[in-house]
């Protein structure tokens, strides 16, 4: 009986070990699942489109579904050339799938993000080990920029899911010289080349030249460039529909697209959209929160970039795309997201020299003192605000809530607790951090600024709809009021006596005598009276 309860006692412990063995191995990817959900699917349709980008994907993709016209987008009943139609395919599929809404108009983009992370720890986990691996992707799935454009109905997070693809691919190629390695990067770029056009060709192409010559490999990178076969994958992939845009749309899809958001993309600043060449120093500081003091320290081994064939790729990589973004004419802080990749991977094989408190910390705490600061800031600066738009979209009372408040102050002082907890290692203590920044940048900042920028456009959007007024919009561009309100919305030229119009309070002086039919946070619809 005794040998039966030794025996009875000795399994057990033996069951306990194996399964406490399993939940250690298994901890590093249930928190990457975690980082996943937190950063890219929490509350992914609980709050209004953003305009102008994703008011105008999203109007875009109601106006393909009801057309019926797969090859060319229409915004607000014009031809829109801004971006190539894969993500429009997406989102029209999601939205066949799931209803027309935030939620399936944003999945997509929240999947190809998830896409992203997940192909940064296969790749840098092959190559750095299983902790390197999943550290780069935690990083990848809770830094800010990511977070932002994993949540956005638009063409972004699957451009840089492709050029991640292709980018691994192409390093492969470098380090084993396999051909399925170079064509299968082809097929990358012809799919990035369909969600966004030639960048998706031109970021490969110059940053590994660039990795291929610093490794006296240039005449590697020359035969993949001149390959048949990878030509052939561009032109079947991609080729097809800009085929038939060409042959429906003519020299006006070539000055349209090639021309106008290209060409003229680079040389000059399109839609006001400029900068000087430290442009990208600050948005590289913002993308990267809560990671930046991460970033400085791994910065520091920018001079050992010809260490290893991985280094030289992945600065390369990053120092093209900073560059080249830098000296282009037109500048937009997500372009820098199209050299990001290489830096979740330079963090996480440098995260154990992080070894200053501050610079760990310093960070996570600026960003939660920011959502914290949020309702406060709006509450000081709206009433002072000159512009009678932005006085009246600030001063909006009834956007955060006490609740609202009491869980940013909670999550701040769970972010200062981990810093301030003594004799720790700083890496799983910023990584805690990460994971709370994440919580509330994407559970109540992006709500709370939705709600004050855009939802007075879904309200009066929802009004017009169920009123059934035939609506313009007058010196106010915000596509996703076409979207709310289910209809094409023209812009007026001209003012008509009796016509309704959606404008904004500082272009009420304009109009002339007129009815208000709403007016809220600046956003107003009205009809003209004379």
């Amino acid at each position: 009986m005794r040998n039966d309860a030794a025996l009875r006692m000795n399994g057990a412990r033996a069951l306990w070990t194996a399964a406490r063995g399993t939940a250690m191995q298994a901890r590093p990817l249930l928190a990457v699942a975690l980082a996943l959900y937190l950063g890219l699917f929490f509350r992914l349709g609980d709050f209004p489109l953003f305009d102008v980008d994703e008011g105008a994907f999203s109007e875009a993709t109601r106006e393909m579904l009801e057309r019926g016209d797969f090859v060319t987008t229409w915004l607000n009943g014009e031809l829109r050339f801004d971006k190539p139609i894969l993500t429009y395919w997406l989102q029209a599929l999601s939205v066949s799938w799931f209803g027309l809404d935030e939620f399936a108009l944003r999945l997509p983009s929240a999947l190809a993000s998830a896409g992203w992370v997940v192909a940064v720890l296969v790749f840098t986990r092959r190559l750095a080990g299983e902790a390197a691996g999943y550290a780069a992707a935690f990083i990848a799935a809770t830094t800010l920029g990511v977070t932002v454009i994993g949540r956005g109905a638009i063409a972004d997070a699957l451009l840089n899911l492709f050029l991640a693809l292709a980018m691994f691919d192409i390093y492969r190629y470098l380090v084993e010289a396999r051909v399925r390695y170079r064509r299968r990067a082809w097929v990358w770029m012809a799919l990035g080349v369909l969600t966004k056009g030639p960048v998706a060709l031109l970021v490969p192409a110059a940053a590994s030249l660039a990795a291929y010559t610093l490794q006296g490999q240039l005449a590697r990178w020359w035969k993949a460039l001149r390959d048949p076969a990878g030509w052939l994958i561009l032109l079947v992939v991609a080729g097809p529909w800009y085929l038939l845009e060409y042959l429906e749309q003519g020299q006006a899809f070539i000055d349209g697209f090639f021309l106008r958001h290209n060409v003229e993309r680079f040389v000059a600043p399109l839609q006001g959209h400029g900068g000087g060449l430290l442009y990208y120093v600050p948005v590289a500081v913002l993308l990267l929160l809560p990671y930046t003091g991460l970033f400085l320290r791994a910065l520091r081994e920018l001079p050992r970039l010809r260490a290893t064939p991985l280094d030289t790729f992945l600065w390369c990589w990053f120092l093209f795309v900073f560059l080249f973004f830098s000296i282009a004419g037109t500048k937009l802080p997500h372009y820098l997201l199209y050299g990001i990749t290489p830096l979740f991977i330079l963090m996480a094989l440098h995260r154990h020299l992080l070894t200053s408190r501050w610079l760990a910390f310093g960070p996570p705490l600026l960003l939660m003192g920011l959502v914290v600061a949020l309702p406060h800031a709006a509450r000081i600066f709206g009433p002072r605000a000159r512009n009678p738009y932005y006085r009246e979209m600030l001063s909006q009372a009834d956007v955060v809530g006490a609740e609202w408040q009491i869980a940013a102050a909670a999550l701040m002082l769970c972010v200062l607790g981990l810093a301030l907890m003594p004799r720790s290692p700083l890496w799983p203590r910023l990584a805690g951090c990460a994971l709370l920044c994440a919580f509330a940048f994407g559970g109540l900042a992006l709500p709370a600024i939705a709600a004050l920028q855009q939802g007075p456009v879904k309200e009066a959007a929802l009004l017009a709809r169920a009123a059934r007024l035939p609506v313009r919009t007058w010196q106010f561009n915000v596509p996703s009021f076409s979207f709310y309100r289910q209809a094409v919305t023209p812009r007026a030229d001209v003012l008509r006596k009796g016509e309704v119009v959606l404008t904004r309070s500082d272009e009420l002086a304009r109009l002339g005598e007129i009815a208000v039919l709403y007016r809220k946070g600046g956003v107003v619809l009205a009809r003209i009276e004379s």
